[in-house]
């Protein structure tokens, strides 16, 4: 992950920059802004899955501790600490 995050430092000193030119109306934004959008989207995928894997992993983790402690214990003392914070990606399935 932190390969993907520190990619764009290698990508967008050779990414192209903007264009604007007010007095004809010409806006382009750039190759930069285009690569930084695409690396965004390409970060949070991968948040994206590593919090889907994260869910699968505590979900597996309460099912063997059910088995082992009290269900009241295991959800009220337990789980709480397992569980990412809540916020929800562009793209990302929300429950509910």
């Amino acid at each position: 992950m932190n390969k993907k995050i520190d990619s764009i430092n290698q990508i967008l000193p050779t990414a192209p920059g903007g264009i604007y030119c007010y007095e004809i109306g010409l806006h382009d934004d750039g190759g930069k802004t285009r690569t930084i959008r695409t690396w965004i989207r390409s970060v949070l995928r991968k948040i994206i899955h590593y919090k889907a894997e994260h869910q699968r992993i505590v979900d597996e983790a309460a099912t063997y501790l059910q088995l082992a402690l009290p269900r009241d214990i295991v959800m009220k003392n337990v789980l709480p600490f397992l569980e990412l914070p809540s916020y929800t990606f562009e793209g990302e399935e929300t429950e509910g």
